[in-house]
């Protein structure tokens, strides 16, 4: 028996070249789709004659309607350990076993200060001046030694984005619900004695939350209303923290210096949605994941994850 396996938002065409499928040549044809599918009616036709489907991260949702729609579904492998998107009950209720893969802290960490420092220094404003024969400077760069960086969050990704800001020789704090005074000392930052002071007083804030119920809307009007007019917020890892018309409505009325964002409300962008023209905002595709050691891990482990189904030893199971 043969079967087929979907891969999805391979926006790149890269999933069956990043990574050595050979191995289940003689069981498994791949297809790789490019498009997004926005609907579950487009997704559910497109995956009725597939028994594997591999997701990337928390893009498509996978509620239990979706699974009651694809009964030749077996296996679900999802790119990194944790997906919010995917009812697990249901998966096992209609008999998919999910899978995961190892996923990178590095590559959002580096696009944090890719936005935070393209942002501070004008980088796509300037660039685009000198390219099209517009004004030999026309922007006064924000320093970053000696300014300080505000983090929601020191967990994994945030406790490196801390270390950069150091190396920087930024003043670095950091706040969140849970976080210690041994945790933000042993990383070597201030623990903020709440968000709002954290906000008041950060020439930068970046956003390291994991997305829960206590994070869901977490920056509102309120909340941006106490950042400092020169300050600059950046959000690579949940888009539903910080409320997006609050922040169009500070980016219009200049409330803010500016903001880099990696995350939205919808994804793919729609072509007329109010984020791809807002002013003082330096945005990027949702590619805070996206780089090549990744890829061939959530790939390369992708075909692991189907090699142990077929063989009947599932690993890194999810759920």
């Amino acid at each position: 028996m043969r079967f087929r396996c979907a891969v999805l938002d391979d926006f790149q065409q890269v999933a069956t070249t990043v990574a050595d499928w050979s191995a289940l040549a003689d069981r498994v044809d791949v297809v790789s789709f490019a498009e997004h599918f926005a609907d579950e009616d487009a997704l559910a036709e497109a995956l009725a004659e597939f028994d594997i489907v591999v997701t990337l991260r928390e893009r498509v949702p996978f509620p239990g309607s979706l699974f009651a729609r694809l009964p030749r579904l077996q296996l679900l492998v999802a790119s990194g350990m944790r997906n919010t998107v995917i009812d697990h009950a249901a998966a096992q209720a209609h008999g998919v076993t999910v899978c995961g893969t190892a996923s990178s802290s590095a590559p959002p960490v580096e696009l944090t200060w890719a936005l935070l420092l393209g942002l501070a220094r004008g980088i796509v404003e300037e660039s685009n001046a000198l390219r099209d024969g517009g004004p030999w400077q026309s922007t006064v760069g924000a320093d970053l030694h000696g300014r300080r960086l505000g983090l929601l969050g020191l967990g994994k990704i945030g406790g490196r984005v801390a270390r950069i800001g150091l190396a920087f020789g930024m003043e670095v704090v950091a706040w969140s619900r849970n976080l210690s005074e041994e945790r933000a000392s042993a990383v070597g930052v201030e623990l903020a004695p709440s968000m709002d002071e954290l906000l008041t007083s950060s020439d930068f804030v970046s956003v390291h939350l994991a997305l829960g119920d206590r994070s869901r809307g977490l920056i509102g009007a309120r909340e941006l209303a106490l950042l400092k007019p020169t300050a600059y917020l950046i959000n690579t890892s949940r888009a539903a923290i910080v409320g997006q018309d609050a922040l169009l409505t500070a980016l219009h009325r200049g409330r803010i210096a500016g903001a880099g964002v990696d995350v939205f409300d919808v994804e793919p962008l729609p072509a007329d949605h109010p984020m791809r023209t807002a002013p003082r905002l330096l945005a990027t595709p949702h590619l805070g994941y996206v780089s090549h050691t990744n890829y061939a891990t959530y790939y390369g482990q992708a075909v692991e994850d189907i090699q142990a189904y077929l063989s009947g030893e599932p690993v890194r199971r999810l759920g």
